[in-house]
């Protein structure tokens, strides 16, 4: 039998070395190269000799048209409406789906309860290589799921999973409680590692895709909020969501950010409670349910997560810093993106700025992203400079760009329905490409920062400005 053929990974990049060394070349850290065997014989299979020829067993590659009937995947509901609206409508037989979130945010949780649901019309089954089936009963008895008909294993041998799914009555539905946990017994790494992580993936992923068993997979993250690993596991799998949250909130945002049967950017929003994750039918309504008017500084902001319009409070306090340089803390926005606002009201708009400590909060625990939200911070931190509110009854929304202009944003008919629905009665709003029917909003169109006085009034207009040059 032919000597496998071994190489050099780090286990900390992914980068292949032709020897070991001490330090990675890829990324700089010591002692994180690791000898792996480059062809390790699948799980259950047998490797083919060296004598083999490669011409011998190669074989032409059938092509079709692009045009032509194809049938549509089947989809397995979990009747959890936020988990089915982030997959697309359920889990397609087959599909791997790889869902990352920090530790104790509720991923094993959301997934038992899922498999819970789905087990009364499904075979499914939960392997866990972090807790012991006593505890996993004890969670489902607080969920109240303890009489559904799911298998449990505390395993982390890949070769004996890949066995149990690969059998004559395998389940339909698997979830693997963590990849980080799993190892595969040709590998001399630990478990966690790049190689390990990225060999149990795909050995899981294949017998999943010959069977059409739908395979959830959880992942670890890492200190910046990226799932631990290989990146290539990303792409291994049919579909990634995250599980994101703040630990001093109840809420919890499902969010997709790959998915090859769905939309992608589609969120579903949970509470936690004592008895599990609820599904949220009105995020907007439940983001704003503490919701103090007449109070400076703060706005709320039309967005669009997904398909879905919602409605969210952005908070911000401007202080004088008693500091050389001020302190400027962000939670829920991107810090970069709010320095950006900054310069630009103050050297476009005129706004003393640089000199006070600025603090911007998404109430909630939510997490925006989208450039829309920069006119609501804008508003929110003018308000806060002057000590004038911002009218209750008013969303706002709007992209900034750094000569001062505002630009316009799509779906605006679509967060000014949903604003007109929460009972708001003003929006401000950059100008719009197409008047659409915004319903009994009075919208107050604006095309740069200056027209924040419209808005403001005098406490902005009487506002110390920046000495022009």
């Amino acid at each position: 039998m032919a000597r496998s053929k071994s190489t050099f990974v780090c286990q900390s990049c992914g980068t292949v070395h032709a020897r070991w060394a001490g330090q990675c070349e890829g990324c700089g850290e010591w002692n994180t190269v690791v000898e792996e065997i480059a062809d390790a014989p699948p799980v259950g299979g047998k490797a083919s000799g060296r004598g083999e020829s490669a011409k011998s067993r190669a074989g032409r590659i059938a092509f079709v048209p692009l045009t032509g009937a194809s049938e549509r995947a089947p989809r397995l509901a979990t009747n959890i409406g936020e988990f089915d609206r982030v997959l697309g409508g359920g889990l397609v037989e087959g599909s791997a789906t790889l869902i990352g979130g920090d530790p104790g945010i509720g991923k094993s949780t959301l997934l038992l309860q899922a498999v819970a649901a789905l087990s009364r019309h499904a075979k499914c089954a939960y392997v866990s290589g972090e807790e012991a089936v006593d505890q996993i009963r004890m969670r489902a008895e607080r969920l109240g799921v303890a009489d559904a008909p799911v298998e449990l294993a505390a395993a982390s041998n890949v070769r004996d999973i890949a066995a149990a799914m690969d059998a004559a009555d395998g389940p339909q539905v698997i979830v693997v409680d963590s990849i980080q946990t799993m190892y595969v017994d040709a590998l001399d790494s630990a478990p966690g590692t790049v190689g390990q992580v990225r060999a149990c993936a795909q050995e899981l992923i294949r017998v999943a895709k010959r069977r059409g068993t739908a395979l959830l997979i959880v992942g670890h993250v890492t200190k910046e909020g990226a799932i631990a690993g290989p990146r290539v596991l990303e792409h291994m799998v049919d579909t990634v969501l995250y599980f994101e949250g703040e630990r001093g909130h109840p809420f919890r945002i499902l969010r997709g950010v790959k998915n090859r049967f769905g939309p992608t950017d589609e969120i579903g929003v949970f509470d936690m409670t004592g008895e599990g994750l609820m599904e949220v039918g009105n995020p907007s309504e439940l983001f704003l349910s503490d919701r103090q008017r007449d109070v400076a500084g703060a706005a709320v902001f039309a967005g669009i997560e997904g398909t879905r319009p919602m409605l969210v409070e952005i908070q911000a306090l401007v202080a004088p810093s008693p500091l050389g340089t001020p302190r400027r803390a962000v939670v829920g926005w991107d810090s970069g993106r709010l320095a950006m606002v900054l310069a630009v009201l103050e050297g476009r708009a005129g706004y003393r700025l640089s000199g006070n400590d600025v603090y911007l909060n998404v109430a909630g625990g939510m997490r925006i992203s989208e450039p829309a939200a920069d006119l609501a911070v804008a508003a929110a931190l003018v308000s806060s400079l002057t000590g004038e509110p911002i009218p209750a009854d008013m969303v706002v929304f709007g992209e900034i760009g750094l000569s001062g202009e505002v630009r316009a944003v799509s779906q605006s008919e679509g967060r000014l329905k949903e604003a007109a629905k929460l009972g708001f009665s003003a929006a401000l709003t950059p100008k719009r490409r197409s008047r659409t029917d915004a319903g009994a909003l009075r919208v107050i169109e604006i095309s740069d920062l200056q027209g924040l006085e419209t808005v403001f009034g005098k406490g902005a207009a009487n506002q110390p400005r920046v000495a022009e040059i």
